[in-house]
């Protein structure tokens, strides 16, 4: 009998990750914005005001990875940092006008960039693929709350 453990599944993962990135960031370079930076531009968009180590949580990246990220759209002029009125050590992040401008641009590249890569794929089967990759996300989220501390590599 078939076991789930014997189907490898990460390099198909990883190479669906890395080629839909290519093709993003590929149609949005004429925005002057990463995958990254568009992403960290949409979740701002949508909770302005919030910390660096809160994006960071959101993204869920590194708050050093998240760090250099805005810097790069606050030195092009999409994200302003603004003092934390509660708080004089924290910044809190806001997107400019400049942003809100190539928001909708950038969604409707992502839209047909979806829509592009699930041809031929119902809608059915997409929810379903989604709730499996989903579980396993969570599966190995929980490996990461198991782990000793002095395991992990941060």
């Amino acid at each position: 009998m078939a076991k789930t453990e014997e189907l490898s599944f990460g390099y198909l993962l990883n190479d669906v990750t890395l080629l839909f990135r290519k093709h993003f960031d590929r149609r949005a370079v004429k925005f002057g914005l990463t995958r990254a930076q568009w992403r960290a531009t949409k979740m701002l968009y949508h909770r302005e005001g919030m910390r660096q180590s809160e994006l960071a949580e959101a993204l869920e990246m590194e708050p050093i990875a998240v760090g250099r990220v805005i810097d790069r759209l606050q030195a092009a002029g999409f994200v302003e940092r603004r003092p934390d009125p509660r708080d004089r050590r924290a910044w809190r992040l806001y997107v400019t006008a400049q942003a809100h401008e190539v928001v909708d641009d950038m969604e409707q590249i992502a839209r047909e960039l979806r829509r592009e890569v699930t041809e031929g794929i119902e809608y059915d089967e997409l929810l379903q693929a989604l709730a499996v990759i989903g579980r396993i996300k969570e599966n190995l989220q929980a490996l990461d709350a198991a782990e000793p501390p002095a395991a992990r590599k941060e």
